[in-house]
């Protein structure tokens, strides 16, 4: 956050990231304290950090998508799902590198969501989500019904570790690593369209694209784009998916995984790739506490049975949901920006 005082003075400094040495320093600090992680936490919250960043590419797409664009997508797993298999494929079938593999199954995945952006340009809204969710039902029909040997069929398909230059990824640290280091390109690559022509083009299309025709904004190609950019997120974190637990299945890529990430954007905040973030922090560490609470209370409590977690789960995903779109539509990344501004504004907060 900016201190008293410090304000733009050009376009380009308004929109940059980092304007004071404070900032640098404490962008250092958090990006040094990741890479230490690792060093200092326990094997299980290791897991959980490189589970986050997986997520987090993927939910990044998907503020891509929904948020900055506006174009309401609800078979995000279904693109992850889509980069998954074709990354697994490549990698054990054909046995390209690591390096090819992972961006070609983003590719993959950003053609299977450019079919569904095209759908966007004659529909919008519910419509366009009931599309979107018919991206599900068709990925899992043609994983289950194409030919085994293929994509596996309800069997899956196994993998190697990923290598690269002779070194492989084998261990949950190592793994970590490799997961940090594609997410914080994703992260970059997300902030720099956010913060370009193409992402005030997503904004002016998504505020009313009506208007933003007649401005002289392609939006047909505009809508499509953004399912284009969003789909290869997601399939590239469903690649890093497929290398870190090395099987892929159908049961990982479901309509209720795709809520899930929906949940994150609505709690981080629409439209933020920081609130993006911020979604995947908040909802992953409710889902482990949730995950952790859930073995002491069947213990304590036999008769609720081992459908406990995952009730609770759902009951946890619907009221946080509901609360948020009642209470604050905007996400936590609008309160952090009002305690931003009543913090340059002090002591004269009104």
């Amino acid at each position: 956050m900016d201190p008293a005082g410090i304000f733009a003075t050009s376009y380009r400094q308004d929109q940059s990231l980092i304007r004071t040495r404070n900032q640098a320093i404490a962008l250092l600090i958090f990006v040094v304290a990741l890479f230490a992680l690792p060093m200092v936490a326990e094997v299980r919250s290791v897991a959980v950090m490189t589970s986050m960043l997986i997520t987090a590419v993927v939910i990044l797409g998907l503020q891509i998508n929904t948020g900055l664009a506006g174009q309401v997508n609800i078979g995000q797993a279904a693109f992850m799902g889509v980069g998954a298999y074709s990354t697994a494929v490549l990698a054990s079938k054909l046995h390209l590198p690591f390096w090819l593999a992972l961006p070609a199954g983003g590719v993959f995945a950003a053609l299977f969501g450019l079919i569904f952006g095209l759908a966007a340009v004659r529909i919008k809204g519910f419509y366009l989500a009931l599309t979107t969710i018919a991206a599900q039902i068709l990925f899992h029909f043609f994983v289950l019904n194409l030919p085994q040997k293929w994509l596996g069929g309800s069997n899956g398909i196994t993998l190697e570790p990923a290598e690269l230059f002779g070194f492989r990824f084998e261990t949950d640290i190592s793994m970590y690593y490799l997961c940090l280091v594609v997410a914080m390109i994703m992260i970059a690559g997300g902030y720099g369209i956010a913060r370009s022509r193409h992402g005030r083009i997503f904004a002016a299309v998504r505020d009313d694209d009506v208007a933003s025709g007649m401005m002289g904004i392609n939006v047909v190609r505009t809508k499509a784009l953004a399912f284009l950019v969003g789909a290869f997120y997601a399939g590239i974190g469903g690649g890093l998916w497929a290398y870190y637990v090395r099987f892929v299945a159908i049961d990982q890529f479901t309509l209720i995984h795709s809520i899930w990430f929906i949940a994150m954007i609505i709690v981080g905040g629409m439209g933020s790739i920081t609130g993006a973030l911020i979604g995947v922090f908040v909802i992953r560490m409710a889902q482990e506490s949730i995950t952790s609470m859930g073995p002491a209370l069947i213990e304590r409590i036999p008769f609720l049975g081992g459908d406990l977690v995952f009730a609770a789960m759902n009951i946890f995903l619907g009221s946080v949901i509901a609360g948020f779109l009642i209470f604050e539509p905007r996400g936590l990344m609008h309160r952090w920006n009002i305690a931003k501004r009543s913090y340059r504004m002090w002591p004269y907060p009104y």
